[in-house]
């Protein structure tokens, strides 16, 4: 992929999504934390030939999430996708075919990934994965789903690598990448605070170096004069309160967090705590009102900045916005009792519309090949929940789905959004 370049777009967006399928029906393993998606009859339509997963009647396909472990806020993503495939499994499926999703816990730890990714392809026979969470976890399983030429569809990490055709063919993803927002914190940084220390707190993996290069591209040449300080942290440590204390003390007036969501609210915590008050940027996995700035506490994460591309539930502008309204319907419908302002399951909502877009366009031809070419050609693809301005376009030789991004600070009840909405090409 070229280097990220900005510019601005002003693009309106608008739910376009074909459906069509049988009725769903969710099981849940008690111990494991393993759930499984839609099943039911549906109407009888073509077969794929030869396509494991892919039946008259139905087009099965998994996921690896941590249900359990140090990043189990995440588990709102399969219980989301779940239900979001049930809905359009009531509503016609895909050519007469339901989607059954078969989502397993991993414990957010690689080796787990790699075990219930093998038994997702050799004993349950899915036709691909979709939305596995993690940089380390998905680069653990890239190389064996490579080598069967499985689709690795829109996997839930930022990691730019991702997004590179030429090293990884059968894996695309589907948020913005880790180095495009950091940079884009970098110009920010630059025009705002042109006198600032920078510190930068990041965890140790692939996820946290990406953001590392993201800035070192933002700042240019001025990187080791801007970023005096930085500290990284294992996912397994129980607190970044040392690293935290370490970084105050190098006098940084801006600091920019690469942390999953326990450590974001950490981090937010602490900072209050010992009296620190930078300019904050936190990554946008991490920025949930529900389960990180909530116990976090919502006025110690007041001033708190990100880059979004999804719009915010909880944003009182957005209490007349089509396309929040029919994620709200959802959400009202199918999981009444899940937090309807947390961005996680925005973020589900859009990812699995995505691929309901891309089988939709597979037509009659649900091989894998086809499969992933229908991912890597999506032109100008709007989903509701996106900001204005934020489309999604994949092609055979960039795999990257968004490239847009616009800052958004945290107010006390919900992010506002300022500036431009950029573009990295």
């Amino acid at each position: 992929m070229s280097s990220p370049r900005f510019g601005t777009l002003m693009l309106s967006l608008g739910l376009g999504v074909a459906l069509a399928g049988g009725c769903g029906k969710k099981k849940e393993g008690a111990a494991s934390g393993e759930a499984a998606g839609s099943a039911a009859t549906a109407t009888a339509a073509p077969a794929a030939a030869s396509t494991p997963g892919v039946t008259a009647t139905e087009i099965k396909i998994g996921q690896s999430l941590p249900y359990s472990g140090p990043a189990s806020a995440y588990a709102v993503l399969g219980h989301v996708e779940t239900a979001y495939f049930k809905m359009i499994n009531e509503k016609g499926g895909i050519k007469g075919r339901k989607i059954t999703l078969i989502s397993l816990d991993d414990s957010y730890s690689p080796p787990k990934t790699v075990e219930q990714t093998r038994k997702l392809v050799e004993q349950e026979g899915v036709a691909f994965l979709f939305g596995t969470v993690g940089t380390a976890h998905n680069s653990a399983i890239q190389p064996y789903l490579e080598a069967k030429k499985v689709p690795q569809l829109f996997v839930a990490t930022g990691a730019s690598k991702f997004g590179d055709p030429e090293s990884h063919a059968w894996t695309i993803g589907w948020q913005p990448s880790y180095q495009v927002e950091a940079s884009l914190y970098a110009r920010h940084i630059l025009a705002d605070k042109p006198d600032a220390k920078v510190c930068v707190l990041y965890q140790n993996d692939d996820f946290g170096k990406d953001f590392i290069a993201g800035l070192r591209k933002g700042f240019g040449e001025q990187y080791d004069k801007r970023v005096v300080k930085t500290e990284s942290y294992e996912v397994t440590d129980p607190t970044v309160d040392s690293q935290l204390v370490t970084l105050q003390a190098a006098g940084c007036g801006v600091l920019v967090t690469a942390a999953t969501p326990k450590f974001g609210a950490q981090t937010i915590r602490k900072v209050f705590d010992i009296g620190w008050k930078p300019q904050h940027y936190l990554s946008n996995v991490s920025v949930s009102i529900n389960s990180v700035l909530t116990p976090a506490g919502l006025d110690k994460s007041t001033g708190v900045i990100t880059g979004v591309y999804l719009k915010d539930p909880s944003d009182p502008t957005l209490a007349d916005d089509a396309g929040m309204n029919e994620y709200r319907e959802f959400m009202k419908k199918y999981l009444p009792a899940t937090e309807v302002n947390d961005v996680t399951a925005v973020y589900a909502y859009g990812a699995s519309q995505t691929l309901v877009q891309v089988l939709t366009q597979c037509g009659d031809d649900f091989s894998r090949e086809n499969i992933l070419k229908q991912a890597t050609s999506l032109v100008d693809f709007s989903i509701g929940v996106a900001v204005p301005g934020a489309q999604i376009n994949t092609s055979a030789k960039d795999y990257a789905p968004f490239a847009q991004m616009q800052l958004a600070r945290f107010n006390g009840k919900s992010f506002e959004r300022f500036g431009e909405v950029m573009t990295a090409e």
